[in-house]
């Protein structure tokens, strides 16, 4: 019965140690192109500006191995930077190799808008959406849903991505649901209660964003 118990307790720990070694040594698809941050900054809407978001999209990929392309936020700031202007023309890839868009337009056109199923992190997880506990479902973005920079009576962008209180942030919702002109967006969906991380939390995110490779 010794041994048995022994013998079984080995195993166990031999599956452990294989599980954990195939979880340190996955990568994602060559062809990764797009992710979800799949760690926020943790600083509400200051991401140290394009900047600093960018500098975050590229320390993520290079963890996974995906550090040879050029990473953009995709984020809008005033005056005049949009969103679907620093990401390059595509076309775009997730974690497992999908799909997500074959260009600019057709990523900002309803049908082909990504959804929960494929935007995945850069380590290749589902990002909490409605109805799940916590709901994170709320992507940082500055942007209206053409990918230009948030049109509105206040800034939309928390001061260009350097405000942890005061201002808003438009957001859009990575679990979009279905098509058509009712559909919430992935890109444009309301705006934040204001740009501290507790504010971003309040209205459903946690700071997270999306990176696109530009090549």
């Amino acid at each position: 019965m010794q041994k048995r118990q022994l013998f079984m307790i080995a195993a166990v720990a031999a599956a452990a140690v294989a599980w954990s070694v195939g979880a340190q040594t996955a990568r994602p698809d060559p062809k990764m192109s797009f992710f979800i941050t799949g760690v926020g900054l943790g600083d509400g809407g200051n991401l140290g500006g394009l900047a600093g978001a960018d500098k975050h999209c590229t320390a993520l990929a290079a963890k996974v191995g995906a550090s040879k392309k050029a990473w953009r936020a995709y984020l809008s700031a005033d005056p005049g930077t949009n969103a679907r202007d620093r990401i390059g023309t595509g076309p775009w890839y997730n974690f497992k190799g999908e799909l997500i868009a074959r260009n600019v337009t057709e990523l900002h056109s309803d049908p082909s808008s990504p959804n929960k199923d494929v935007s995945l992190t850069e380590t290749g997880l589902v990002v909490n959406g409605r109805g799940d506990m916590p709901n994170k479902h709320d992507m940082l973005t500055g942007s209206d849903m053409d990918g230009s920079v948030a049109k509105g009576t206040t800034n939309l962008t928390c001061a260009n991505w350097t405000s942890n209180g005061a201002g808003s942030a438009q957001v859009g919702h990575h679990d979009r649901r279905g098509t058509g002109p009712n559909t919430t967006s992935w890109n444009s969906a309301h705006a934040s209660r204001a740009c501290s991380q507790a504010d971003l939390v309040a209205t459903g995110g946690s700071g997270l964003f999306y990176c696109f490779a530009t090549d």
